[in-house]
């Protein structure tokens, strides 16, 4: 028996190990946009486009690669639960590749638009594909470490991502040439997770760990139609927590995508920093964002009863107070004070926000509908990150980047107040719930 344990063990770090890597391979064809961005600007304005308009038209961009990303979430899910989370990580990943190199590729600004929005829209494929491996993987009690440890391919990949990004424009490479090593790292990347990545305990012969009993979407039988899905689904798109996480999950996305996109920029223009200094310092934002996963990981599977919803509205109240800070406090010719309250921000805000389309969508939706409940949270927060191209770059040229802090922070705080509804509700489910076998987090 122990033996066996040992294997499953075993096997369960190989297929964290398979997603981390694979899904840090995702970001490093993601944040190369971010960091290529005033290399990009830096070429449209010598070929004639004021820098006003040049920062608006790349902000465009940004915004129509995440609309297609939030788009793609909503389908991705539901093909998750339908198709198995392994396809969906691996054919994002494949799409990805192709996208990447289409994009170094290109010229002129519709091209670049076109294979941006076609990078984003298959990488939505990606997360949702590994929430439903980890539900036929994992015990619900280890929901919040295991999706905490998870979340750091997306943190620290990206941190990774950025550092490694940074030193080979400090080489001299152009912004095609990132894009090219990118999309070449994600292809072996891919081929890794093609011989390792498996859909269930199944396939080595061990059974399936428990769902979470508390989750609004039950897993009795698999449906035979989508008219059985849309009924089984049917008390999560009644449930108020199941909605609270959604709105919870666009302000976070929001800011989130703002800090992701805009960083590199605001370090160039306020801070004076150049372009592989900015760089670097944007690593700091999901580096620390990552140690703040692990910490609310870690508390989330031990501080039980709401656990969950207590840190996001903590994480929402202190947040807002640092980008209030960012927007009114003078720091004179320090460029410190501000690196630190950016990363600040990241610290206080992507532990709780790496939850909403993690742990807690494998607590509402189950085995059988985790992918579409994180494809959905996930969804609805990439439609707050749309806001983070375009209109974050009129708001930083009308109000500058002092003013455009103020605002986050101001959505920040009222997010708070349905963090702190949504902990009243989370608290009430436990207490009342006809399934409560045991006094588990339910948020």
């Amino acid at each position: 028996m122990k033996a066996k344990q040992n294997r499953l063990s075993r096997w369960q770090v190989i297929i964290v190990l398979a997603m981390f890597l694979g899904y840090s391979g995702y970001y490093l064809c993601r944040s190369n946009f971010s960091v290529a961005l005033p290399l990009i600007a830096g070429d449209l304005v010598a070929a004639g486009l004021s820098p006003e308009t040049t920062r608006i038209r790349l902000g465009a961009i940004a915004s129509l690669g995440v609309a297609a990303y939030a788009i793609g979430k909503f389908p991705a899910g539901a093909i998750s639960d339908y198709l198995g989370g392994r396809r969906n990580f691996l054919a994002g990943m494949i799409g990805s590749v192709l996208f990447t190199v289409l994009f170094a590729l290109a010229g002129g600004l519709p091209w670049l638009t076109l294979t941006w929005i076609g990078n984003r829209l298959v990488q939505s494929l990606g997360w949702a594909g590994m929430v439903k491996v980890s539900s036929r993987w994992f015990s619900y009690h280890t929901y919040g470490t295991v999706m905490g440890i998870i979340s750091l391919s997306f943190l620290f990949g990206d941190a990774a991502s950025r550092t490694f990004l940074a030193w080979l424009i400090a080489r001299g490479f152009s912004w095609r040439g990132l894009f090219v090593v990118a999309g070449g790292t994600l292809l072996l990347l891919l081929l890794i997770s093609v011989a390792v990545l498996k859909e269930t305990p199944l396939e080595i012969g061990e059974p399936e760990p428990p769902a979470n009993p508390l989750a609004i979407v039950i897993a009795q039988d698999k449906p035979s139609s989508g008219k059985d899905l849309w009924r089984t689904l049917c008390p999560l798109f009644s449930n108020p927590g199941f909605w609270m996480v959604c709105g919870l999950s666009f302000t976070f996305t929001l800011v989130r995508e703002t800090f992701n996109l805009w960083s590199p920029t605001y370090f160039i223009q306020v801070l004076g920093l150049g372009p592989a200094e900015a760089a670097r310092e944007s690593a700091l934002f999901p580096l620390f964002g990552g140690f703040s996963v692990l910490l609310a990981g870690f508390l989330s599977d031990r501080v039980k009863q709401a656990g969950r919803a207590t840190i996001i509205s903590c994480g929402l109240l202190a947040a807002g107070v640092v980008l209030f800070l960012l927007g009114f406090g003078s720091f004179g010719t320090s460029r410190t004070v501000s690196i630190v309250f950016v990363t600040l921000v990241g610290f206080l805000m992507i532990g709780p926000y790496s939850y909403l389309a993690g742990a807690v969508a494998l607590d509402l939706g189950g085995k059988l509908g985790c992918g579409t409940t994180s494809g959905i949270i996930d969804g609805v927060g990439y439609v707050g990150g749309i806001f983070a191209g375009d209109s974050i770059a009129r708001v930083s040229i009308a109000y500058g980047w002092r003013g455009t802090f103020m605002i986050l922070a101001a959505v920040v705080w009222l997010s708070s107040g349905v963090a702190f509804f949504y902990r009243r509700y989370s608290l009430t489910r436990v207490v009342v719930s006809p399934r409560l076998t045991h006094m588990g987090d339910s948020g």
